[in-house]
């Protein structure tokens, strides 16, 4: 039975700090990606050739998908201050990164079209002039792979939780930017399917092989959209706040279980606020003389919990 109940609270105003880096280098990298586009839709006109021209056009939907993940990374900054965004404007960069996932599902879908007509109806190839091209555009594509290669990062803590137990434990969280792996999977997609192109021209034009050109155009179409797949899941995700199974939930149960007075859990609701960062409300039962600030000191450990609401229903003993 609660006799009473009171309730506490830990706000850190500064959810995320943004990516000035990613977003400097996603700008570089539209750009080199717009002028290799202009050059192989030019080249698949002057030399005839259908591969190229596909490559191009496919080429422009990476570009306007970069060209998205940049603008998603501007407007988070410029509403960065907007008090309308309770949590700070970090989903703008997740919303970024599935459009583009859908976008890379849509290339899928344009690239397994175009390989299935040219593989039923073949077209000649100007090889030489194609391959050239295509190996420029790998060159290109490395480059802003390399410009958005994945921001990952680790980091581990180790925690001695003070509760008379001497227990420390150590525990690894992944930042991950949704927006930033977005473009570098739309630049890796391209580098894969230049390598598929550029193996499939050789082929026909060393043992005359052109079906290989269409098999490797199939080929990459269900890579891009496996990694189409996973954007959109990791990014669905963070969006519909399904963070229920992220290790910083275990690790709060864990603090209420060791904090050294019998307490239950009543209600528990974690999601995230920016990368590697998470807002937290805690509801707890005890008969205990505990203070919500008893619970939220334990948690402080934690200091991807950036936003801690707690509630003690304190039960008769």
């Amino acid at each position: 039975m609660n006799t009473s109940a009171t309730a506490d609270w830990k706000h850190t105003h500064t959810f995320d700090e943004g990516n000035p880096l990613a977003e400097r280098n996603t700008r570089r990298a539209v750009a080199l990606t717009a002028a290799m586009m202009v050059v192989e839709i030019i080249g698949g006109y002057v030399f005839n050739s259908m591969a190229l021209l596909a490559d191009g056009w496919h080429m422009s939907s990476h570009a306007l998908a970069l060209g998205l993940s940049l603008l998603a990374y501007g407007a988070a900054r410029r509403y960065a201050q907007d008090r309308r965004f309770a949590f700070g404007t970090w989903k703008i960069e997740i919303l970024g990164g599935y459009t583009s996932a859908l976008f890379l599902l849509g290339v899928a879908a344009l690239m397994l079209y175009h390989s299935v007509e040219r593989l039923v109806s073949p077209v000649a190839i100007h090889y030489q002039q194609a391959i050239a091209i295509a190996a420029a555009g790998l060159l290109v594509n490395l480059a802003c792979a390399w410009l958005l290669r994945d921001g990952h990062h680790h980091h581990s803590h180790h925690h001695d939780h003070g509760h008379g137990h001497g227990h420390e434990h150590g525990h690894g969280h992944a930042h991950h930017d949704l927006n930033l792996r977005a473009a570098y999977l739309h630049v890796l997609a391209d580098a894969a399917t230049s390598l598929l192109a550029i193996v499939a021209l050789f082929g026909g034009m060393l043992w005359g092989a052109d079906w290989l050109d269409p098999v490797m155009g199939i080929v990459g179409a269900g890579l891009v959209a496996a990694w189409a797949y996973g954007l959109l899941r990791d990014t669905g995700r963070a969006l519909l706040d399904a963070e229920m199974d992220a290790p910083v939930v275990a690790e709060i149960r864990e603090v209420v279980a060791e904090c050294g007075i019998e307490a239950e859990i009543t209600d528990l609701h974690v999601w995230r606020v920016g990368r590697g960062k998470y807002a937290c409300i805690l509801g707890v039962a005890t008969s205990a003389d505990a203070t919500p600030s008893f619970f939220r000191q334990r948690l402080g450990i934690h200091e991807e919990l950036v936003h801690v609401t707690v509630e003690v229903n304190r039960l008769a003993a």
